[in-house]
């Protein structure tokens, strides 16, 4: 039988920043869960891209929305913008950037682990 595991973002066992992001990565259960922070003013293909070496971000993404706003377009043009309670799928192949005044935070179970560089 597996053994209970409880980890914290307080004391995350990586963490990657760029400019304008910051990642913290929790290895639990034998995966990991990435908090995901970006300024206003980020952009993936401003800020992502070079560090990537992907024109879009190539991460996949199934994550929460805590605080913020994120516009998204995917690579065949769907646009739409996620929020405080949202949760979304992204897979490969798009390109993001935050709204207004606010940072957005979101707690990514999906690709979060490949994000800042691993395309």
């Amino acid at each position: 039988m597996a053994s209970a595991e409880h980890k914290g973002f307080d004391a995350p066992d990586e963490v990657r920043t760029f400019e304008k992001a910051r990642l913290e990565l929790v290895e639990i259960g034998g995966g990991q869960v990435g908090r995901i922070t970006v300024e206003p003013g980020w952009r993936w293909t401003t800020h992502m891209r070079e560090v990537a070496g992907t024109e879009l971000c190539e991460a996949p993404h199934f994550q929460y929305v805590l605080s913020g706003v994120v516009h998204v377009v995917m690579a065949d043009g769907e646009e739409f913008d996620i929020g405080p309670g949202d949760v979304s799928v992204l897979p490969p192949g798009h390109d993001a950037w935050v709204v207004g005044d606010e940072p957005a935070v979101a707690i990514d179970w999906g690709g979060a682990h490949r994000w800042g560089g691993e395309g």
